[in-house]
């Protein structure tokens, strides 16, 4: 199996995207489990599905894996129709959360039963098996039963299995959440370096916001069945559209307040906005607000004087829970500084206040 990425049909546009859900919709019964999805990957691309149990990310995965059928919609590959197909007719494979290995066969066998399934020569079965199980780095386990294999190694021999297809995309359905913490992080590295270097697109669902931030060049947010936000993580985290992706992507500090003669107000913070007069909700990240101990401010912020309630250690930084007054508590994130008690004075940029949908 060659490294070098899959080439794609000689008459799709290159600039095409590789695959294209179109208005899909899925009802399992009276229960409408997808509403009105339109969703672009491109060639290559590392796209994350993420969400909370039933948002309907496993469910967008089955429709294009083949496993289920759209109530409407299409779903089209290289400019061609995937919906129409049988699973077994897609250019499409699956890593699922279980592995689903063969305990009966060794890791040879798990390989390359796929492609005994489809008929391939053997002649060529086992070089397209040793190709997959060096990109694994598990050629040394080729004669292991998966169960004297540790949950990462097994892992490995169930992208080894996907990969021997070779697809043009591959679909992960939270491969890496049966493991333990530290080896969770370093599959997430190790995913995230496997995929660069066979350039095969990817479509990793996820419920974890910080393995999606790690792992994606984009983040598709899904919210009962309904895309919320898709964006790279870096845009997705600054410029959250909405009060949920807001929440859901890190911490945040919702404000909601209103604009009324281009002053924007939330509780005691005041800062100038040039919007129509309107309710208005406003995040603003933990980690955008700091000590202001001079008691100075530039007109491009905005400073206010709090109590502090809590303070939580966390290494090399401290989270604050801090009392502006009037009941309003806000959370700030600061370098690690020591114990902080009383009142303090404290800034943000009018800019880090994000103007998002409630």
């Amino acid at each position: 199996m060659s490294s070098a990425p899959i080439p794609q049909s000689a008459s799709a546009d290159a600039n095409a995207p590789l695959l294209e859900v179109r208005a899909i919709a899925k009802r399992f019964g009276t229960r409408e489990v997808l509403k009105n999805i339109t969703l672009n990957i491109a060639s290559g691309e590392f796209l994350t599905l993420l969400g909370e149990s039933g948002s309907g990310k496993t469910t967008l995965l089955r429709l294009i894996a083949g496993f289920e059928q759209p109530t409407a919609g299409e779903i089209c590959m290289s400019g061609e129709r995937l919906d129409t197909l049988p699973p077994y007719k897609r250019r499409v494979n699956t890593v699922f959360q279980n592995y689903a290995l063969f305990p009966h066969l060794n890791v040879r066998g798990n390989v390359a039963y796929g492609l005994r399934v489809r008929g391939v020569p053997k002649n060529e079965i086992a070089g397209r098996v040793d190709d997959a199980l060096k990109l694994v780095k598990m050629v040394e386990f080729a004669g292991a039963r998966p169960l004297r294999l540790s949950g990462g190694q097994q892992q490995r021999i169930a992208l080894a299995r996907a990969l021997v297809n070779r697809p043009q995309l591959l679909l992960l359905d939270e491969p890496l959440s049966a493991l333990d913490a530290s080896l969770r992080k370093q599959m997430q590295s190790e995913l995230k370096a496997l995929q660069r270097e066979i350039g095969i697109t990817f479509l990793f669902v996820t419920h974890d916001q910080e393995e999606a931030m790690a792992l994606s060049d984009r983040i598709a947010l899904l919210r009962d069945g309904v895309l919320e936000q898709v964006a790279s993580p870096r845009e997705i985290y600054a410029h959250p559209v909405t009060a949920y992706t807001a929440q859901f992507i890190g911490q945040t500090n919702l404000l909601r307040g209103e604009i009324r003669r281009s002053i924007a107000t939330s509780g005691v913070l005041r800062w100038p906005l040039e919007e129509a007069d309107a309710p208005a909700v406003f995040s603003l990240r933990p980690e955008s607000i700091r000590l202001c101990p001079d008691g100075k401010r530039q007109t491009s912020e905005v400073k206010f004087r709090a109590t502090v309630r809590q303070q939580i250690y966390g290494g090399a930084s401290e989270l604050l829970e801090v009392d502006c007054g009037a009941g309003q508590l806000l959370r700030v994130r600061l370098p690690a500084c020591g114990p902080l008690t009383g009142e303090h004075d404290f800034v943000f940029a009018i800019a880090d206040a994000i103007r998002v949908a409630d």
